[in-house]
């Protein structure tokens, strides 16, 4: 490993100052699951590297009326722990309980997931699903930018010179709602999905109907994508597995994965329409309890 300088600054304004200093040779460090083995391996070469875990806006965790407030420094272990969060966020918790193991959940953070932007990633779907909203904080002020947005292109993101996420926020869930993330590995020890689909619906008091659906699709194409005709035809439908179905059939549409190591072409988009499925049901499950 390269010698890197390391800044661990308490405040948004210092973190942002030195990270602008930087000069673009600075890399931000949540959880550093993933970031110090790519300057381990010489993936990455900054010459510094800025612990935000000590900055308190990056470590708010709030569940109320208006929703969930989750800072991008937040660990999985933390997440899971919630059980208001568990009960009304499960994708969100799903996705957490399945990051690397304990000691990796206890550090990762589900920011520093999404900053490291990989097409696999077990949180953005799940994000996705839950209508998460992105709150980034830089030398120009802040913003804030829909999750399915946010990924550019693999390990790359809309984060400009300077740039932080500060905080992803997901509003409140309605009643008769539910959620599931699920992911398709080929072995235990190769812990990245084939495919991974987060699903999340909302039925109207008899339980027997789709009043909203949002599905977000993650290993099939360069960024996680949100699924936005899959999710619309389920409007108004009643729940049956024709209804299912045809979501099912749009999310596969939009995949455009590729043949690799861990599946083809033709596996992962049979893959694909099977865990939408399999999300939806399980999310419908928990919408009726």
């Amino acid at each position: 490993m390269r010698d890197f300088e390391y800044e661990a600054p308490s405040t948004l304004a210092s973190a942002i100052e030195q990270i602008v200093q930087g000069n673009g040779s600075v890399k931000a460090l949540a959880g550093g699951t993933d970031l110090i083995d790519h300057i381990r391996t010489g993936r990455l070469r900054p010459n510094l590297v800025v612990d935000v875990k000590k900055i308190p806006e990056l470590n708010v965790l709030e569940v109320g009326s208006e929703g969930l407030r989750l800072g991008a420094a937040v660990s999985c272990t933390r997440i899971y722990e919630n059980a208001e969060i568990c009960e009304k966020y499960s994708a969100l918790t799903d996705a957490c309980h399945i990051i690397g193991g304990i000691q990796v959940q206890n550090r990762a953070s589900v920011g520093g997931n999404l900053c490291n932007s990989g097409p696999a990633a077990d949180s953005i779907p799940a994000l996705i699903a839950l209508d998460a909203t992105c709150v980034i904080a830089g030398p120009q002020g802040s913003r804030e930018i829909a999750v399915e947005d946010f990924c550019t292109a693999p390990g790359r993101n809309v984060l400009e010179s300077g740039e932080i996420l500060v905080e992803l926020n997901m509003p409140a869930r309605p009643a008769h709602s539910g959620s599931h993330y699920l992911r398709f590995i080929p072995r235990n020890e190769m812990d990245i999905a084939v495919v991974g689909v987060g699903a999340s619906v909302t039925l109207d008091d008899s339980g027997q109907n789709f009043v909203s659906a949002r599905i977000g699709i993650g290993a099939v194409a360069p960024t996680p994508l949100f699924a936005k005709e899959a999710s619309e035809v389920l409007f108004g439908l009643p729940v049956n597995e024709e209804s299912i179905n045809k979501a099912v059939e749009a999310a596969r549409a939009i995949a455009t994965p590729i043949t690799d190591m861990r599946g083809t072409i033709e596996f992962r988009k049979h893959i694909t329409g099977v865990l939408t499925k399999r999300a939806l049901e399980k999310a419908i499950e928990r919408a009726r309890q």
